[in-house]
Parts: C-alpha cells; sequence; structure tokens
C-alpha cells in the first residue's frame, strides 16, 4: 500500500513517536515508541482503508448484522499479531507476562491511534468490553476462571459482554443493580438469576434471552453492539462467583477505573480523525465560496484552531491520569480519571460538531464518517457513569479544602493589613467600608 497514507504534514511524515507531548516522552521507552510507529502504519495503511469493508460485510438486516464476522476483521486480527500488535492494553506494572508490557502512559499513546479506526482496536485485541473483562478476570479470577475465560480472551477467540444497568432503576448508581435482577442459592452451591455479586455466565447458558438490540443515535455498532437482555430461571454454578459474595460494587469500580481512561484515549483519536477531516475539506481547492476555499475564511481559521487547542490539552490531561495509573493504581488516580472522563467527550463533541459543520450536508450523512463519530462521543458522556457523577464528586472533594483555604486567605489579608502598618503605606479597607457605609452599589 502507498506511504501517501501516512502524509500528515505539509512537508510529508512526522512518525508518531516524534510526536509525542515533550513533557512526558522521557516516560516513554524506546520499544514503545517503535510499537506507536508500528501501530500508526498500520492503522492508517490497513484498517481505516478497511473500515468501510468492514460496515458493508456485516448485510443490511439485523439478523445479518449481528451474525456477521467479516473475513477482513479476521485478517486484520492475523496481520497484527505477525506484528506483534496484540493486547497492547494491559500494563506491565499491574499485569507482567499476560500482555506487551507496556505502561499505561505508553498503551496511551497507541490507544489514540486505534481511536482513529473503527476496527482497529478489535484487530488488536484491545477493544472494549474485552479489556475491561480480561483485566477483571486477571485480577480478581480463579485460575478455573481464567483458564476457561481469560485464556481464550487473550487469545482473541472469544468475546464477552458486561451487563450492569437495568431499565427498572438508575443505573448511574451501581448500588441500584439488583433490584430487577433476582439472585437465589441454588441446592448444589449455585445460583439461580432471576445481585450484587459478579458472576461470569457463558452467552449459551439456558433462560438468557436477547430481547432486542440497541441503537445509539441511530447506531447499532454490529457486530457486538447493545442489547436489551433478560435473565429467566438462569442457573450458574458456584464456581461462576468472581472473588466473593457481597464483593461485586469492589468488583465493578475495579474494572470501570481502567475503562474508563481506555475510553478516553481512543476518544481523542477519534476527534482527532474529524479534525484531519475538516481539514481536508477546508483544503480542497475545488470547494469555494465567495471566491475564497473554506480554510481562507476567518471563521474556519479559528474554529480549527479551537479544535487543535482542545485536543491537545485533552490528550495532556488523559496521559497524566494514564500516568498516576502508573504510578498506583486506578483508586490512586480517582481525580485525573474522573477529570478525562468529563473533559475528553466533551472535546471530541465539540471538534467533531465542527467538522460536521464545515462539511455541510454531507457531514450528517454516511459519506463521512462524522455523524457515526458524533453519535459515539455523545454516547461517552453516559458510559461508565455519566458526568454529573463525575463532576459531583470532583466538586465535593474540591470543596473538602476550601476550610483550610479560607484559613490561609484570612492569614494573608492579616499579614498584608499588617504590612501596610509597617511601613507607613495608607489604604482604605473594604471590609471596613462597607461595614460603615451600609454595603456597595456596581
Amino acid at each position: 500500500m502507498s506511504n501517501s497514507c501516512l502524509i500528515n504534514n505539509a512537508k510529508g511524515h512526522i512518525p508518531a513517536s516524534q510526536r509525542i507531548p515533550p513533557i512526558v516522552k522521557h516516560l516513554v521507552s524506546e520499544k514503545a515508541k517503535k510499537t506507536i510507529d508500528l501501530v500508526e502504519s498500520f492503522v492508517e495503511q490497513e484498517c481505516i482503508p478497511a473500515d468501510a469493508v468492514f460496515e458493508a460485510s456485516l448485510g443490511q438486516t439485523t439478523k445479518e448484522r449481528f451474525s456477521a464476522h467479516p473475513a477482513i476483521l479476521e485478517d486484520l486480527k492475523r496481520k497484527a499479531r505477525s506484528l506483534g500488535l496484540w493486547n497492547l492494553f494491559l500494563p506491565k506494572n499491574h499485569f507482567r507476562g499476560l500482555g506487551a508490557d507496556f505502561t499505561n502512559l505508553e498503551y496511551a499513546l497507541m490507544a489514540e491511534l486505534l481511536g482513529k479506526s473503527m476496527v482497529a482496536s478489535e484487530a488488536c485485541n484491545c477493544s472494549a468490553p474485552d479489556t475491561g473483562n480480561m483485566e477483571l478476570l486477571a485480577r480478581y479470577g480463579s485460575e478455573e476462571q481464567k483458564k476457561a475465560w481469560l485464556e481464550p480472551l487473550l487469545d482473541g477467540r472469544i468475546r464477552s459482554a458486561f451487563l450492569m444497568t437495568e431499565p427498572g432503576v438508575a443505573g448511574s448508581d451501581a448500588t441500584n443493580i439488583g433490584q430487577a435482577l433476582t439472585m437465589e442459592r441454588a441446592r448444589d452451591g449455585g445460583w439461580i438469576l432471576n445481585g450484587e455479586s459478579v458472576l461470569v455466565v457463558p452467552a449459551d447458558t439456558p433462560g438468557i434471552t436477547v430481547k432486542r438490540v440497541l441503537s445509539v443515535i441511530g447506531f447499532d455498532h454490529a457486530p457486538e453492539g447493545h442489547a436489551h437482555i433478560s435473565f429467566k430461571n438462569v442457573h450458574v454454578p458456584k464456581s461462576a462467583l468472581v472473588l466473593g459474595e457481597g464483593r461485586g460494587f469492589e468488583i465493578v469500580q475495579g474494572r470501570l477505573g481502567p475503562g474508563r481512561i481506555h475510553h478516553a484515549m481512543r476518544s481523542i483519536g477519534a476527534a482527532e480523525k474529524a479534525l484531519e477531516w475538516a481539514l481536508a475539506r477546508v483544503s480542497d481547492p475545488h470547494r469555494t465560496t465567495f471566491g475564497k476555499t473554506l480554510g481562507e475564511h476567518g471563521m474556519t481559521i479559528e474554529r480549527i484552531a479551537q479544535s487543535r487547542i482542545e485536543i491537545d490539552g485533552a490528550r495532556l490531561a488523559v496521559l497524566n491520569a494514564a500516568h498516576k495509573i502508573d504510578e498506583g493504581d486506578a483508586k490512586h488516580a480517582f481525580k485525573q480519571i474522573a477529570q478525562v472522563k468529563v473533559v475528553v467527550p466533551r472535546v471530541m463533541t465539540e471538534v467533531v460538531d465542527r467538522a460536521i459543520q464545515v462539511h455541510g450536508g454531507a457531514g450528517v450523512s454516511q459519506d463521512t464518517p462524522l455523524a457515526s463519530l458524533a453519535a459515539l462521543a455523545r454516547m461517552m458522556r453516559i458510559v461508565d457513569g455519566p458526568d454529573e457523577v463525575h463532576l459531583f464528586q470532583l466538586g465535593r472533594n474540591e470543596i473538602k479544602n476550601g476550610r483550610a483555604l479560607y484559613g490561609r486567605i484570612e492569614a494573608q489579608k492579616a499579614k498584608t493589613k499588617g504590612l501596610f502598618k509597617e511601613y507607613g503605606v495608607e489604604h482604605v479597607d473594604p471590609l471596613a467600608l462597607n461595614r460603615t457605609s451600609g454595603g456597595s452599589k456596581l
């Protein structure tokens, strides 16, 4: 394939390893830099051109789309494995030996590139929800569970799902799970699902019904996608329990932390892709308005600049969160993960929206990837916890510092007052003036 797929600069191509933000470059190993460049070549030359072929191979009807397994995906998987681009996401400080042994920060730079393609993450066995489920099983699973489920997931032989919301309750509060799904002890020591624990359940277990496929703002995300699934007298053995009774919330939170940062990593790449489409559009010499190319209009120039600023700032926030996880774990990086969970989807939404606007009618059609990216960006504000939850927790924790800061500022004011007196400088105390005048008006 032509190297023109890699051109990203007026002078040709600047490899991804040379575009790593300088503030974190010293944290990236030489092995990781080489892999980052391999990922970029694989995504740009193999995966992005294959996206439309993959989509067309799914068919038209719901039944066709959700039973399809396009051959092009398996070919991409083989190419990825031959390049060593497999299970890149498992951080070496937490799961040494299970994956490619990169840090979270190094993987963040790779995941950004994977996020530019519909199929790239799965081609490298780095797609959700499998990544989170593999981490869950690696961290909390029994040896039996690892052999039965983790090993085939790591090998890319099976896919998995993660069920964690219920139609009848507020899913933003994970402790609500179990109000609509009951869990009773079976005579053999297992359970009958008709709660609060996390279990591994084979998809072909009798009693599991996929009631309907759910779309995301009109996109079904086939062949995996999202579904409304019901359980009726579903029997699972005792060995299906992960970690222990009553520890479901702990496990779910341990899984969601890394999942949130992975979504943010990929979303940076998706935003970058939208900006690339916008830049290509405004540079098209055949598209002129009022005697100028789109890129010569002041409003367009400002929007492009704003998108660049927002993407670069969001990327640094993601890398900071990833490094914080590397220093400890997801719990250690709670604040940083919550920040990117809120910021990155908003940035992606704005960048994609500007790209759609510059494309006009084509931007909202299937002729560009922008409409699907817009739906994905909006979904990211809900998955793994809505913005409101993270904003509330972040704000509440910040306010805890208020008392200390109030005392510090009052002490500074008192010292300022003493310095005025010490140096004989005349000043007006605004508080004293307010007390004598009964307040002030603007």
